[in-house]
């Protein structure tokens, strides 16, 4: 229909929103890249950066077309566009887990960068193969399974991780956080029709210059420097090929596989939190741009996938359509080209910003409980306790290296007081677990036993082979184990994590056994 429109005032809100978030990954990839992973100012700002951009800015292009043509093809005017952007918790583990690991290792900044540009490029073709399966393990999982656990991360790794941060700097942060709740819960319109994350921003930065001009020690400026100049991506295939098949890039595998899993497996949940919320993509066609922009992503220097964003529900609540997606990628690609990054985190405190994905995860952790069945409710909930144990082990971990010790060395102390190999072994492959928890106690719900003992054999297997559970303890941290164990009764090798493997297997044999008893019998 030509009437449908490429923006509405709502696609102001949103893109400033949406442009929010991402910028905040951009910050921290511009401040830990070279604190954590020894990686030159010069490369993350001229290379790293600038190849994210343009994977950015394809992405949010296609998607702002995509809900353009679902609003015309529907006739509709609430068609929200996908977000897109670089995935928070990827983003941490492929620094945390992969990068630093690699220059402690090596002292290499190359090298260091190499491994991530593998990490990317392994991601999108996981994604390019989701493209052709996606539909298939979208009509096979229960709701709650993929709204559960994507709602658990939000709850987890996003607003605690963050109000945490609030509530550190309170006189910065609380009246911004404030203004994003009144304007996205109330619906509210500030002086000059402002976007309530813009004046929230406004707020937050004029706070944080204000009170250090007058003498007080809550906020420090960023010290990474800013050099005028343009940052064009330049292809790196060379830098990507040398390291593909090397085993240093390989031993990784245990986190490049599972954050790839992730990535697709958060891509099909954000899809179905989107259809939740009456926009109804193609899972092929979605995911198949999602894989070719992370390649184009390592393709072009940066280290970091890209990927369906989280918050659908929360960028259609503000009353974005299309339009903010592609002003968002617009805008991200100029701050990047022209090295504006490391201008920003100069003037903008990322605390301003903190309210918007507060509201971001409050809405989305909403969401899973008012889009399932209500008699489903029970099942979102034991979805949520995986993605809470991998950030209470994040936590513990965190706590125990300030102290100067080492989960490996703080791990036998621990006795029955806290039993942390059973937070550890909930933490390995969460997603996958939280879906798996979540899916059977479903089909138990609905007594169709025979596919809650299917899913129950899907978790044996994930176990066997490492995708969930399996781990080792060693000085550096935890390790995640991926494939059969050498040595043993299996052909010469054992199961990842054999007593999950048993447990799985046995819970699968007794819910079947349930089935075929009860199948011809009603059950009171």
């Amino acid at each position: 229909m030509s009437h449908t429109k490429w923006f509405v005032r709502g696609d102001l809100d949103g893109f400033f929103g949406l442009f929010i978030d991402n910028l905040l990954q951009l910050m921290l990839i511009a401040i830990l890249c070279p604190m954590v992973c020894g990686l030159p100012q010069e490369m993350v700002i001229g290379t790293i950066l600038p190849g994210a951009a343009i994977s950015i800015l394809v992405g949010n292009l296609f998607y702002a077309y995509q809900a353009w043509r679902l609003a015309r093809r529907t006739g509709r005017d609430d068609v929200t566009a996908l977000p897109y952007g670089i995935n928070t918790v990827s983003l941490f583990a492929y620094i945390f887990l992969i990068m630093a690991p690699v220059y402690a290792e090596t002292h290499s900044e190359v090298l260091t960068w190499q491994v991530g540009l593998v990490a990317c490029f392994i991601s999108g073709v996981m994604e390019l193969i989701g493209a052709f399966i996606g539909d298939w393990l979208r009509r096979h999982t229960p709701r709650a399974a993929l709204l559960s656990a994507l709602s658990g991360i939000a709850i987890t790794f996003i607003s605690m991780g963050f109000i945490f941060q609030i509530y550190a700097s309170p006189l910065i942060t609380f009246l911004p956080m404030f203004i994003i709740l009144t304007g996205y819960a109330a619906r509210v319109r500030w002086p000059f029709q402002l976007p309530s994350g813009l004046f929230a921003v406004l707020v937050g930065t004029g706070l944080a210059w204000g009170l250090r001009a007058a003498g007080f020690d809550f906020w420090h400026p960023s010290t990474v420097s800013y050099t005028p100049g343009i940052h064009l991506p330049r292809a790196v295939p060379q830098d990507l090929w040398q390291l593909l098949f090397d085993p240093l890039s390989w031993k990784y595998l245990a986190v490049i596989i599972p954050m790839g899993l992730f990535n697709l497996i958060g891509s099909l949940q954000n899809l179905e939190s989107a259809a939740a919320a009456g926009d109804h993509y193609s899972t092929r066609s979605s995911l198949f741009v999602n894989g070719i922009g992370s390649i184009v992503s390592a393709l072009l220097g940066s280290a970091f996938a890209t990927t369906i964003y989280i918050g659908h529900p929360g960028w259609k609540a503000m009353g974005a359509r299309a339009g903010y997606s592609a002003l968002n990628g617009i805008a991200i690609t100029l701050l990047c080209l022209f090295g504006g990054v490391s201008l920003v985190v100069q003037y903008i405190p990322i605390e301003a910003t903190l309210g918007i994905l507060l509201w971001i995860g409050i809405i989305i952790m909403a969401q899973a409980f008012q889009e399932t069945p209500k008699h489903h409710a029970g099942a979102v909930a034991l979805g949520l306790i995986p993605p809470l144990a991998s950030w209470a082990l994040l936590l513990i971990e965190s706590t125990l290296r300030a102290a100067g010790s080492s989960l490996f060395v703080a791990a036998p102390k621990f006795g029955t007081d806290l039993y942390i190999h059973g937070v550890i072994a909930l933490s390995q492959g969460f997603l996958l677990t939280s879906m798996i928890l979540s899916a059977t106690l479903v089909f138990l719900i609905e007594r169709l036993f025979h596919k809650a003992a299917a899913w129950m054999l899907v978790g044996a297997a994930l176990s066997a082979t490492g995708f969930i559970h399996a781990y080792n303890l060693i000085p550096t941290g935890v390790q995640n184990v991926i494939g059969l164990r050498p040595g043993g009764w299996f052909f010469g090798h054992s199961f990842a994590a054999p007593d999950f493997t048993l447990a799985y297997a046995t819970v699968a044999a007794v819910l079947f056994g349930f089935h075929l008893y009860t199948r011809n019998k009603k059950v009171n």
